[in-house]
This record gives C-alpha cells, structure tokens and sequence, in this order.
C-alpha cells in the first residue's frame, strides 16, 4: 500500500488515505503510522469500517491492550470498550482529559472507531501537550520541570454516577480500590521522541502535591486553560466508520456532548503504555 499522509494544523493531527485497516499491515505501513503519530501525534482515517476484532488487531500491532474496568465492551473482543449513549452514561467524556491517567502505566493511545454518529455535532477536540509546553515561558517552564501532580480515578467516574446500582456499586468500590490516588510528573517526557509535554488533565489531575492547595488550585486552572486553547489543538467533525488513532502520552481530547436527543457510539481499544518520566 501507498500511505498519504496529510497534517491538518500546525500543533497535531494529520488524515492518513492509502490504506485499509481491517487487513493485515505491512511491516512498511505499521512503521510509517508509527512515525506520522509521532509526527502528529492524532492520526485519522475515512471509511474504515471495522469489525471489533479488527480494531483489536490493528491496536494491537502498537502494544498490549487494556480492558476499561468500568465502561462495557464488546463481549468477543472484551479490549473494546463501547460509549453508547444509549446505555452509559459518558458525561466525563465531555471534559478534557488524557485516557486512564490514574494508571501507573497510562496509555500509549487508542483507537478510536465511529460505530453511529448524530446528523450533526458530537465532534471531538485533541489538544498537544507538547504545543503547550513549549509555547509556555521559559521561567515556568523551568519552574513545572520537576513537579509531580496526583490523578484520581473518582474525579471523572465519580459514586453518584457509576455506583447507581449493586452491580456498578461493587464494579466501581473494586476499581477504587485497585486504582488509589497517584502522582505523575507535571511535565512528562515522550519516551520515543524525547520531546516534553504538559502531563496534567482536568478529567483526572487533582492536586500538584509540591505546592499547598491555593496554589495548585491557581496554577491547575492555568495550565488546565493554557493546554486547550484553540492554536494548540484540532476538531473533528465525525463521520460513519472514521478511525482516529492518537498519541495519549502528549495529548488531550473533548468529546462535545452537543447531539441529544440523538445516539452516538464509538468503539475504543486502548493501547497499554510506560510509567511517566
């Protein structure tokens, strides 16, 4: 196969044609979206219209996959997890956040496909981290090198929402129990390219734990509006069988919660990473 691979914006993203994902890949064309994620650190692809299995084995050439221990999957292929609005609630999709931070090893990144989308809304923003860091002062940046900040699995899948019933109740007491608060480097280390990214989220990051609450507040909310502004990130209107693919070591997402009353449902298979350096 023939990749093209076109970049959308200056920060991330770039739309990748040449290639079908429901086949195996070449040793070639594994290798070349490799490089073009971390060139642009969110991949996308048209007309992909992938079998959970087959979005298992094309996640899979990019690391072991993670089964979610709170969203459900597909029942065949359980490293799919399902966001249906239809049965889940995925409010906390509506924030910007960085996959499974209250891992001690988060994920690499993830493939997402797009099973049914609304007529219109229900895009998704990706935000680089690595855009953020370097655009910050030098001082501050000097300052956030250094720093480590705590994530907690309950500050996106709080009790009053995925506790509601005796089921959800035990699945997620289980899950705050094998997930306690951890800390992670402010600024994170990609462990490929070397660049630095700003590794703090609203969806997870709780507190920087070197500094006392007023000022993590202040320089949480800083950080948490610099990371997303708009000349560092990228929106995606969604199409039918779309595939995004990004790079959850450097960057942000927002799933924009604008569509109801109608349904939309995406599959996702999260690809396990490296402890934060």
């Amino acid at each position: 196969m023939s990749l093209t691979i076109t970049p959308l914006s200056p920060a991330l993203g770039a739309q990748i044609s040449g290639v079908d994902l429901r086949r195996d890949l070449a040793p070639d064309d594994r290798d070349a979206i490799e490089q073009a994620l971390l060139a642009h650190q969110v991949l996308f692809f048209r007309d992909q219209p992938l079998e959970p299995a087959q979005q298992a084995r094309f996640a899979a050439y990019f690391g072991d996959l993670h089964i979610h221990p709170i969203y459900p999957n597909v029942p065949e292929t359980p490293q799919v997890l399902v966001l249906d609005t239809a049965v889940t609630d995925v409010r906390d999709n509506a924030v910007w956040h960085t996959d499974v931070t209250f891992l001690p090893t988060p994920a690499l990144g993830a493939v997402l496909s797009a099973r049914q989308v609304p007529t219109y809304g229900g895009d998704t923003l990706w935000a680089s981290g690595i855009a953020a860091f370097e655009a910050l002062s030098a001082p501050l940046r000097a300052m956030l090198d250094g720093l480590t900040a705590t994530h907690d699995f309950t500050k996106s899948f709080p009790l009053e929402r995925f506790g509601t019933t005796a089921q959800d109740l035990e699945r997620w007491e289980a899950t705050r129990r094998s997930n306690p608060p951890l800390s992670h480097p402010v600024v994170r280390t990609h462990p490929v390219s070397g660049r630095k990214s700003l590794f703090v989220n609203e969806g997870f990051t709780t507190r920087i734990n070197e500094l006392n609450e007023y000022e993590s507040e202040a320089l949480l909310k800083l950080l948490f509006n610099h990371a997303t502004r708009p000349e560092f990130s990228i929106r995606w209107r969604w199409q039918a069988h779309d595939v995004a693919f990004w790079d959850n070591r450097v960057t942000q997402h927002y799933a924009v919660d604008d569509y109801r009353p109608q349904r939309r449902v995406m599959h996702r298979a999260t690809i396990l990473g490296d402890a934060p350096f």
